[in-house]
């Protein structure tokens, strides 16, 4: 059975291709969706994808994720990355290896981007490769084996 890996994008990522194209590009949430679908394929994963513009709606996706088979995932937060103490312990709480992926470079961004408040439980982080990143995540997704003890 191939490995599920869940792509949770968080509020105003539905608005690529439309939102600040010089920060975040051109491409939409459905060209992304459509390139980690033929990629994941290609890697032999099945993927799942959530959107919400709602922290509770993300939460609620984290938490059916411990029981619905996915085995990793890969989480773009936007903003609540930088504000949700409940996504986090969500996250926590579910305890699936996760990569966190940011389109733009935070760190070259305002101030209070520079903090996450998940990164400290991610596996690793992708900032700043534009959505690119989001196909490596996917690679290492479908090579991440879970540290031993």
């Amino acid at each position: 059975m191939a490995r599920v890996v869940l792509v949770i994008n968080g509020p105003n990522l539905n608005l690529l291709g439309a939102r600040e194209p010089a920060q975040y590009g051109n491409v939409t949430l459905g060209q992304i969706e459509r390139d980690l679908t033929q990629s994941a394929a290609a890697l032999g994963l099945r993927v799942q994808f959530a959107q919400s513009n709602h922290e509770g709606s993300l939460i609620d996706r984290v938490h059916a994720a411990r029981t619905d088979g996915t085995d990793f995932i890969l989480i773009n937060a936007g903003g609540l990355t930088h504000t949700s103490v409940a996504l986090r312990d969500a996250l926590a709480a579910v305890a699936i290896p996760f990569v966190e992926v940011h389109i733009s470079n935070v760190y070259r961004r305002e101030r209070f981007r520079h903090r996450s408040l998940l990164s400290d439980l991610a596996v690793g982080s992708i900032v700043g490769l534009g959505t690119v990143g989001y196909g490596l995540a996917l690679q290492f997704a479908a090579t991440y084996a879970p540290p031993a003890g």
